[in-house]
């Protein structure tokens, strides 16, 4: 013998209450159960083989909030005749459209409707509408058959376009062009009781009514002991949610912030918003190199210069190195250097300036790492690889028993554990600030290779003046978008910041 839920027998009584088959909005009004409450037991009696479930897609039609007032008052084009038929037949559009009721904004489209269907004609000139002289007399009773759809619809919540005669389906087409009507494909679902339904609700037994979850009343009073609880099928599909999480770029951020820390890096922080002094100059890049044209940089407009005068010792020393070498034992780079362009505002082109700070500042300690996450801009043409405000991973290692062949086995370490490389290659490269110079590039299985960005051991010419001495300081700048290029096998860097939702749910940061 079947066992029935109470909810289970009321949706195979509301059946056959309907003959044997029912919309779910009609079980809803028969059963007394919420929708959700029909298709939950719907779907268990349909696994029972009690019941079958069909579902219908029909196009449903029915008035928009304008079209539910022009049913009631009239469309505009109707107010319009009908204003020229009281005065003679023949009046000025504007004084029709005013005894009309018209807005400004209607006239022209009331006007259009009127002459497309050939109730009047118009002279531009004259600015006078004429009506038909086949409508005169006629024109009170006379209705279109736009008008007789839209009062049809009016008394309904909705129709079916399948409820429409051939006529009222073009109008219905024209009423959607001008807004008055929705179209929309909808779906409904009908229950059809099976003969073992049948005979379940004649001969099942129905069970006692179930406990859906425990309330504080049925734990104090010991009633739950007694109570009888619903059980649940835990392997039913279910809807699939999506709950909300971190973005998976800002999580691999977050990754590679935490390796850096746990290594014994110390982060550095600073503002997007930098001076020329430590972007340029004391990176050992003179005033009038090309990077720092308007095309290569982005200048800020107001305030144009920043405050430097609380590093002036720096700024003198920087002054005595690009004129002519100063202590560094280099020639300088033989120009006249100016405070004015030190001083100049920009947002910053890489992350090398919050070394360039670091190494100036009275905390620096010796041996210390160091490594920082900066947002850098640059007026870069966008492409796959290229974005014009990307982020850099930044780190500088100062210690006197440091080589090239630390700073090489750093990058590697760093490009293998960080983006998943299975290979990395260093090819020789030029920066004003470091020498030795090198690029990394790194290679991954079914991905290719990929380049990162520079690195090298910082000249003389930037330790020295920054108060560093002649202790050795291996620096890197990372382009940290590429390497989660690398790292989630995306080829193109867009992607990174775009809205797909569709890559966002399913992408995962291990």
């Amino acid at each position: 013998m079947v066992e029935l839920r109470v909810q289970e027998h009321q949706v195979l009584l509301g059946l056959e209450k309907n003959g044997g088959k029912a919309s779910v909005e009609q079980l809803i009004i028969t059963s007394s159960l919420s929708d959700a409450a029909v298709m939950r037991n719907a779907l268990t009696l349909q696994e029972n083989s009690l019941l079958n479930i069909h579902a219908a897609t029909q196009n449903v039609i029915k008035l928009t909030d304008e079209g539910k007032v022009y049913a009631k008052s009239g469309l505009p084009e109707r107010k319009l005749v009908l204003a020229v038929a009281e005065m003679g037949g023949l009046a000025d559009l504007r004084v029709a459209a005013e005894k009309a009721g018209l807005q400004p904004e209607f006239i022209q489209i009331a006007l259009g409707w009127v002459i497309r269907k050939k109730w009047a004609t118009f002279s531009g000139q004259s600015n006078v509408i004429k009506l038909s002289e086949e409508l005169v007399g006629d024109l009170v009773v006379f209705e279109g058959c736009d008008e007789e759809l839209l009062k049809f619809l009016i008394g309904r919540e909705q129709s079916t376009l399948d409820e429409l005669s051939e006529a009222f389906k073009v109008e219905a087409e024209q009423l959607k062009k001008r807004k008055l009507v929705v179209i929309e494909l909808r779906t409904t679902r009908f229950l059809q009781i099976t003969e073992a339904g049948r005979a379940a609700l004649a001969e099942g037994k129905m069970v006692e009514q179930e406990v859906t979850q425990l309330t504080p009343e049925l734990i104090i009073t010991g009633k739950w002991r007694t109570a009888k609880l619903q059980k649940y099928n835990i392997e039913a599909p279910v809807a699939k949610t999506w709950s909300g999480k971190k973005h998976p770029y800002l999580s691999f951020l977050d990754k590679v912030r935490e390796k850096m820390v746990t290594l014994g890096f110390q982060e550095m922080m600073g503002t997007s918003v930098e001076t020329c002094l430590f972007n340029f100059d004391a990176l050992n890049i003179p005033q009038d190199h090309p990077a720092r044209e308007a095309s290569d940089i982005y200048y800020i407009k107001e305030p144009k210069c920043g405050d430097i005068s609380g590093h002036h010792a720096v700024v003198e020393r920087v002054k005595q190195t690009h004129e002519n070498g100063g202590q560094t034992g280099s020639t300088g780079w033989g120009y006249k250097y100016t405070f004015e362009a030190a001083q100049r505002l920009i947002l910053r082109g890489h992350g090398t300036c919050l070394s360039a700070r670091t190494l100036a500042s009275k905390g620096l300690q010796v041996p210390s790492k160091y490594f920082s996450i900066a947002r850098v801009y640059r007026p870069e043409i966008v492409d796959r690889t290229h974005l014009s405000e990307f982020n850099q991973v930044e780190g500088i290692i100062v210690d006197p028993d440091l080589n090239l062949r630390d700073l090489l086995g750093v990058l590697g370490k760093f490009a293998m554990e960080i983006a998943g490389a299975s290979k990395v290659r260093f090819k020789p490269d030029y920066f004003p600030f470091t020498e030795p110079s090198v690029e990394l590039s790194a290679y991954k299985e079914g991905y290719g290779w990929i380049e990162f960005g520079g690195s090298g051991i910082f000249r003389p010419e930037v330790t020295q003046p920054l108060g560093v001495g002649d202790v050795p300081v291996i620096a890197w700048g990372l382009g940290v978008d590429r390497l989660f290029m690398m790292h989630s096998g995306i080829e193109d860097i867009r992607m990174i910041f775009c809205s797909d939702l569709d890559w966002l749910r399913r992408k995962q940061v291990t």
